[in-house]
């Protein structure tokens, strides 16, 4: 029980002097002390996220010497140990702590570590991986959520998130730690003096920023555009600016109130570019200036936001889905040649536009579960195979590849292509606004939306269980006026074809999802968030105008609602 939990932590001799005095804080809160020791902080297949603190259930040095001896036996279980790891961390509250923690775990198993000098964003560490011939790589970030959270993500040998395979095998070795307190770490400067603990900044970067050049698909266009680029106090803001510099863009305008690297995210309810707030002073600046383009990205750089003017000059902040179908049909629609095995790989809650826009060139798409380190698989098995050349990956929040050198999302490289794509319309005398209705009038109007319900504590985690339980179990025939046509268990990895009464299987890994196919290319789909506490409610619809998809999604989310509310 959590109170024999707290008990060894309070008993142990050693315990580290600041959690020790953290500790003390919440000792007469039964309820916080519960919460921090109820459970231990699972470490999933993306690692693990939590609050900063002490205790089983959060993120400190102990649980992250836990998951760093599990990372140490799978890598030597891999016969990979003398190729070491690579460590990134961004601009969060004891991030370089956690990532030398990992690297005094680590070299305690004879293992080296490449640990950067200073934050770096995830996409590079993702290169570094592969450009150091890494057997294993571990950003220490909480992407975009609160100040009080931090976490562990672990890539493989591929720069890519474990797929679930080699997940499952991580997440023994760390289950097998019975004791986080006992997991020993080698001194710090010891490690260096062998070689063991090994610091890298430069050489990477440079060879990152080689790469990055390759993301371009036209050098001919004019450069005469304004753009305004918020880091969100994260860590983009150098890599942002030179791969712009390199091609040709100049004029480029930092908001330097969001430029350094704060772990509060002080000026910012949400470190979060999905979040409209997070623009409000890129847009101030955006309008002082005459931006074409403003741009913000989350700490750790893996996801984009981009905002443009509208038919009115005010700035409209795109959705991820938008600025996905936007950089597919720039990438297809202007590189000089597509090789006819081209390839585009999306989530199963993204936008069905990206698909609507690919089989308008001939090109095949592919849809992976949620999360990214599906799309990595994908690109590292048609790397392979041959079957198939990756072209572009994204998903709806906000997320995406352009150039396989990295296999998790990339908004450094996404950066450099909105902003050339942004020129392009521009030359064309539009803009990203007008040429995404200019999509919309070719392929139909899509619109989707994504609700987050939170729910924390043991109580949340029940009720989130009741309610896809309740959603797997209904017999839900309609939505918002629209037939059911399939139900999508991918807990099961069955599809039941509700029109025909039969069933077929879902050619995909189990996952804690149900997804509701409706007529006319409309849908909706219900996840647990793997990293927060909140269950995910996505929608998507299709209509010739932009007033019956807002019509249509309306009425979706409503039947939805209904029946949530009848739930909680």
């Amino acid at each position: 029980m959590w109170k024999d939990e707290y008990k060894r932590w309070k008993d142990f001799s050693d315990l580290d002097e600041n959690l020790s005095v953290e500790l003390e804080k919440i000792v007469e809160d039964e309820a916080s002390l519960e919460d921090a020791f109820y459970k231990n902080l699972e470490f999933g297949t993306g690692g693990m996220r939590g609050k900063i603190g002490p205790g089983t259930n959060r993120m400190n040095i102990y649980t992250v010497r836990k998951a760093a001896e599990g990372l140490a036996s799978y890598v030597n279980d891999q016969g990979m140990s003398k190729r070491g790891v690579a460590i990134a961390y961004d601009s969060r509250y004891m991030s370089k702590e956690f990532a030398v923690e990992t690297a005094k775990v680590l070299g305690r198993h004879g293992i080296p570590s490449y640990v950067f000098t200073s934050l770096r964003p995830t996409p590079e560490l993702s290169f570094a991986v592969r450009h150091l011939k890494a057997a294993a790589g571990v950003v220490v970030t909480a992407s975009h959520n609160p100040p009080e959270y931090n976490g562990f993500k672990a890539y493989n040998e591929d720069g890519g998130q474990l797929p679930p395979a080699q997940a499952e095998v991580m997440i023994d070795f760390v289950n097998k730690v019975e004791n986080e307190l006992n997991v020993e770490a080698a001194d710090q400067k010891q490690l260096e003096q062998d070689g063991l603990l090994r610091w890298v900044d430069e050489d990477v970067d440079t060879a990152y920023m080689e790469a990055l050049k390759t993301v371009s698909v036209r050098d001919d266009l004019p450069k005469d555009l304004s753009v305004v680029f918020t880091p969100l106090h994260g860590t983009a803001r150098h890599l942002v600016e030179q791969g712009l510099k390199q091609n040709g863009f100049n004029s480029v305008h930092i908001v330097e109130e969001q430029a350094t690297p704060d772990p509060e995210f002080s000026t910012v309810a949400s470190p979060n570019p999905e979040e409209h707030q997070a623009f409000e002073m890129a847009i101030d600046q955006g309008k002082a200036v005459g931006a074409d383009i403003l741009m913000a990205t989350d700490p750790d750089a893996d996801r984009l936001g981009v905002a443009v003017p509208d038919e009115n000059g005010e700035y409209k902040v795109l959705t991820g889905n938008q600025t996905g179908a936007l950089l597919l049909d720039y990438i297809l629609g202007q590189s000089a040649s597509i090789p006819e095995n081209g390839l585009l790989v999306k989530t199963i809650v993204t936008s069905e536009f990206g698909r609507v826009i690919a089989d308008s060139y001939g090109i095949s798409s592919l849809d992976t579960l949620t999360g990214f380190k599906f799309i990595g698989e994908k690109i590292r098995e048609y790397e392979q195979s041959g079957e198939y050349k990756f072209l572009f990956g994204y998903e709806e929040s906000y997320g995406y590849l352009v150039k396989d050198f990295a296999r998790d999302k990339d908004a450094v490289q996404a950066a450099v292509l909105a902003v050339e794509a942004a020129a392009y319309w521009k030359s064309q005398g539009k803009t990203l606004v007008e040429a995404l209705d200019t999509l919309y009038q070719k392929h139909g109007y899509f619109l989707e939306d994504l609700k987050s319900v939170t729910l924390e504590g043991k109580s949340g985690a029940d009720t989130i269980e009741k309610i896809m339980n309740d959603f797997r179990e209904a017999d839900i025939q309609e939505a918002g006026g629209k037939k059911v046509m399939a139900v999508e268990d991918y807990s099961t990895t069955v599809r039941q074809l509700v029109q025909e009464g039969t069933t077929e299987e879902i050619d995909l890994p189990t996952s804690n999802v149900v997804k509701f196919i409706l007529e006319d290319d409309c849908w909706f789909c219900l996840r647990p968030s793997g990293t927060e506490p909140k269950i995910k409610f996505y929608y998507g619809v299709k209509s010739t105008t932009r007033r019956e998809s807002e019509e249509l999604l309306a009425a979706v989310k409503a039947t939805v609602d209904e029946r949530l509310h009848a739930i909680i």
